[in-house]
C-alpha cells in the first residue's frame, strides 16, 4: 500500500522516554524486525537470530527476542535470516551534480539503500547564494532521508580575479547558515586551500565561524601532501578531505588526524588506488569513508548509489563488515552524529536495510527510513511534497540567445603574424578530475587562431551568465575525442556554473549556446545530424522532472557525445569540471586560462611562442 510520507525525525531527547518504555515492554513497538542476521558495525561482527524493535523514528531494542515489545498494532517483519544493516550514508555528495532536485534524488537513492547523506550545495550557492542553499535544505527536509547540509565555503571557489559566480558567501553568511537548524552540520569543502595555508581573511573567517558554532569543516586539498602545507591546512580545523587519488595521500591525511574520503563517483574512480592504504599498507579503517561526490542520473539508475560504492570496495578486497563500516558508522562519527546515525543500536534513528542474498551483493530488499518502510524491492512505497522553486531559481541564465559563430573565433594580437605557433591546450583525462597542460601546434591566419585540420583539438569557451560583467574567454581543449563537427553547451560548469561551450565548429557552438539560453539552463549537444537537449531549469543545474526521465535524457547526451567521438566514460561529468579553477593543472574560466601549480594558480596566455 502506498502512503504519503510525513518526515518526523525527532531528537533523542524527545523520544527517549518512549524508547525506554518500549525496551522494557511497557509500550508496544511500532515496528519489529525478527530473525535478522544483524551486521553490527560497532562491534565488527555478524549476529544471527536478532530482533530490532522500533518506536517512533528510532530504535528502542536490539536483542535475541523482542516478543515483549510486540502489541496488537505492531508491524512485524520476518527477516528470514537475511542480512540486516544500517542504512548507508554518503559522506560527501553534491545533489545538483545528479541534475535532479533533492526530492527526486531521495526517490532515486532510498530504494538503493542510501538513507542519509552530508550534502554540500555549493553548486546552487554559486548561482543563487544563500537563497539556493536554503532552497536545498528545505526541500531535503521534506524527504524521509537523514539529510544534512553543509554551508558552502567557496562561493566563488577562489576569488573574483579568477572567476565570476552568481553570488558570494563569506563568514557572516556561514554564521547565519548555522542558525538554520541542527541539520546544518558542517562547512562544505574548502577548495581555496592556498587561502587557508596563507591565511586569507575570508577563508579563515569562515572556518572560525564554523568552529565557534561547534561544527566541523570539510576539505579539498590537491597540493602534494609531503610538506608543511598540509599541516597548516589541518591546523586550521579542517578535518576531512575527498580530493585523494593515492594510498599515500590517504595515509598522509589520516596520520594528521583527518578523515580520508575515498571517492567513487560516476567518472571519478579513486577507490581502486586509495583503498590500498588499507588492503596493502594496513592502515586502520576507522577514519576511512566511502563517498560518491558526484553521480550522474543514469549512473544512479544503472549502477546505484552508495550500494554500488560499498560493493565496489568489497571487490577491491575490503571485508564486507569493514566496507559497511566505511559507509555507516565511520561517516556518522566523522560528523559527530553517531548517537543518531550509522548503526542498528538502541537510541539511533531506525534507518535499516534488509538485504536479499549474500552480503557482498548489497542487494537491497527493504529500506526503512526513520522507522517507516520507505522502499521495497527497488520501488518507493510512497511520496512526499516538494517545496517548489521560486521564479529566481527558474530564471537564472541572464544572457540573450544571440550568439554568432564569430563570437567563438580566437583573435590574437599583432605580435603573431600568419604562421604556426605553440599554444596551451587543456588536456582532459578520462575518469580523472584533474587535467594536464598540453602544448600543441596551431595555425594563425589573418589574426585568428584556427584549429588544425587533423586531430581532435577543439575549442572551449566560458561565458559569464549571471548578469555581472558579460565576460567570455575561449581556449583550446584536447583529448575530448570529437571526430566529426560537434558542439556541447551547458550551464553545468563547476563551480561558478557559467555557460560553457565546447566544440570544433563555430556555427554549431553558437547554436548550442543559444539553445541552452532559451531553455533557461541545461545541456545541448549538436552535430550535423542531430540535436539532443537536457533542460535543467532549476538554477541551470537541476531538472524538476522525475529522475527516471532526467536519467534517460542524460543518457541521450552521453550517446550523442559518443556518436561525435567523445567516448569517455560519463563524458559529460568530466567535461563539466573544465572550468573548476581550483583543480590542477590547466582550466578555463570567464576571466581566462588559469594554470594551477604547487605555489598557487595564476592566469597564463593561450599562445606561447612562434614556431615557423
Amino acid at each position: 500500500m502506498r502512503t504519503t510520507f510525513v518526515p518526523s525525525r525527532k531528537t533523542l531527547a524527545e523520544e527517549m522516554e518512549d524508547l525506554v518504555k518500549t525496551a522494557r515492554g511497557d509500550k508496544a513497538a511500532a515496528l519489529v524486525i525478527e530473525n535478522a542476521r544483524l551486521v553490527n558495525v560497532v562491534s565488527g561482527e555478524i549476529q544471527p537470530g536478532m530482533s530490532i524493535a522500533v518506536q517512533g523514528s528510532r530504535i528502542a531494542y536490539v536483542g535475541k527476542n523482542a516478543s515483549h515489545t510486540i502489541g496488537e498494532k505492531t508491524q512485524r517483519i520476518d527477516a528470514k535470516d537475511k542480512y540486516v544493516t544500517p542504512g548507508l550514508i554518503d559522506g560527501h555528495c553534491h545533489i545538483e551534480s545528479s541534475q535532479i532536485t533533492p526530492k527526486q534524488f531521495a526517490r532515486a537513492v532510498l530504494p538503493k539503500g542510501t538513507t542519509g547523506g552530508f550534502f554540500d550545495a555549493h553548486e546552487i550557492a554559486n548561482v543563487l547564494g544563500m537563497k539556493g542553499l536554503r532552497l536545498m535544505l528545505e526541500e531535503l527536509r521534506k524527504t524521509p532521508m537523514a539529510g544534512y547540509m553543509q554551508a558552502a565555503s567557496c562561493v566563488p571557489s577562489t576569488s573574483r580575479e579568477f572567476e565570476t559566480s552568481g553570488a558570494e558567501i563569506g563568514p557572516e553568511e556561514v554564521a547565519e547558515a548555522f542558525t538554520w537548524g541542527d541539520d546544518m552540520v558542517a562547512l562544505g569543502e574548502v577548495m581555496n586551500f592556498p587561502g587557508v595555508v596563507f591565511s586569507d581573511e575570508k577563508m579563515m573567517g569562515e572556518i572560525k565561524e564554523t568552529l565557534k558554532a561547534g561544527r566541523v569543516a570539510d576539505g579539498h586539498y590537491t597540493w602534494p601532501s609531503g610538506d608543511w602545507r598540509m599541516s597548516a591546512y589541518a591546523a586550521s580545523g579542517i578535518s576531512g578531505d575527498h580530493e585523494i587519488t593515492s594510498a599515500e595521500e590517504v595515509m598522509d591525511r589520516v596520520r594528521l588526524g583527518m578523515y580520508a574520503k575515498l571517492r567513487r563517483g560516476s567518472a571519478w574512480h579513486d577507490v581502486v588506488p586509495t583503498i590500498k592504504a588499507y588492503t596493502e599498507k594496513g592502515i586502520d579503517t576507522r577514519r576511512l569513508l566511502l563517498v560518491t561526490d558526484d553521480r550522474s542520473p543514469e549512473s544512479l539508475v544503472d549502477e546505484g548509489h552508495m550500494d554500488f560504492v560499498v560493493r565496489h570496495a568489497m571487490e577491491q578486497g575490503v571485508p564486507p563488515v569493514t566496507a559497511f563500516q566505511m559507509a555507516t558508522i565511520n561517516t556518522a562519527e566523522r560528523f559527530g552524529l553517531s548517537q543518531d546515525l550509522g548503526s542498528v543500536t538502541p537510541g539511533r534513528y531506525a534507518d535499516i536495510l534488509i538485504l536479499e542474498g549474500p552480503l557482498p551483493e548489497v542487494n537491497i530488499k527493504t529500506t526503512i527510513a526513520a522507522g517507516i518502510v520507505a522502499a521495497e524491492q527497488g520501488e518507493m512505497c510512497g511520496d512526499w511534497e516538494s517545496s517548489g522553486f521560486p521564479a529566481e531559481a527558474m530564471q537564472s541564465v541572464h544572457l540573450q540567445p544571440n550568439f554568432k559563430p564569430d563570437d567563438f573565433h580566437i583573435a590574437v594580437s599583432q605580435e603573431f603574424p600568419d604562421g604556426t605557433y605553440t599554444a596551451r591546450a587543456i588536456k582532459v583525462r578520462e575518469n580523472h578530475v584533474d587535467t594536464k597542460e598540453e602544448q600543441v601546434q596551431v595555425p594563425v591566419k589573418n589574426g585568428l587562431l584556427t584549429l588544425p585540420s587533423t586531430g581532435d583539438l577543439c575549442k572551449i569557451s566560458v561565458i559569464e551568465r549571471h548578469g555581472k560583467n558579460g565576460n567570455q574567454s575561449t581556449a583550446l581543449l584536447s583529448n575530448a575525442g570529437f571526430s566529426t563537427p560537434a558542439a556541447i553547451a551547458s550551464t553545468t560548469a563547476h563551480d561558478s556554473h557559467n555557460l560553457m561551450v565546447i566544440g570544433n565548429d563555430d556555427a554549431l557552438m553558437a547554436e548550442a549556446a543559444n539553445r541552452v539560453i532559451k531553455m533557461q539552463g541545461g545541456v545541448t549537444v549538436l552535430t550535423e545530424k542531430e540535436t539532443v537537449e537536457l533542460p535543467l531549469t532549476v538554477a541551470g543545474l537541476m531538472s524538476p522532472e522525475p529522475f527516471e526521465k532526467t536519467a534517460e535524457q542524460s543518457r541521450e547526451v552521453s550517446r550523442a557525445l559518443a556518436s561525435a567521438g567523445c567516448t569517455m566514460n560519463y563524458a559529460f561529468m568530466t567535461l563539466s569540471l573544465l572550468a573548476l579553477v581550483v583543480i590542477p593543472e590547466l582550466r578555463l574560466s570567464d576571466t581566462g586560462l588559469i594554470k594551477h601549480t604547487d605555489e598557487g594558480f595564476y592566469h597564463v596566455p593561450l599562445l606561447m611562442e612562434e614556431q615557423e
